[in-house]
């Protein structure tokens, strides 16, 4: 599913505008870009949460020339962990 697909799919169901569903999306996308940024959690429950973590810096070899040891540098990376609902629908129990 893309991102037209699910403003589609979301004017349906809330009956509300094209415009508005793809407002809400925007928005939601925003707001937890702004969240993570700031070090703080989104939590959905039932959905899951996202978080912003830091993955440390390592070792690693470089493809191009694998004599050579290069570093790879701490970069922050969003997380995100399934709520017992979503879990459950995987499952195949609701």
């Amino acid at each position: 599913m893309n991102k037209a697909t699910l403003i589609d799919k979301i004017s349906e169901r809330a009956h509300v505008s094209k415009k508005q569903a793809e407002d809400m999306i925007d928005s939601f996308v925003k707001i937890t870009i702004e969240e993570l940024k700031a070090g703080r959690k989104v939590n959905v429950v039932g959905f899951g949460s996202f978080e912003a973590r830091t993955r440390h810096a390592r070792g690693g070899i470089n493809p191009q020339k694998p004599t050579e040891r290069i570093t790879i540098p701490e970069v922050k990376v969003a997380k995100f962990k399934t709520g017992k609902t979503l879990k459950d629908a995987l499952k195949g129990k609701i």
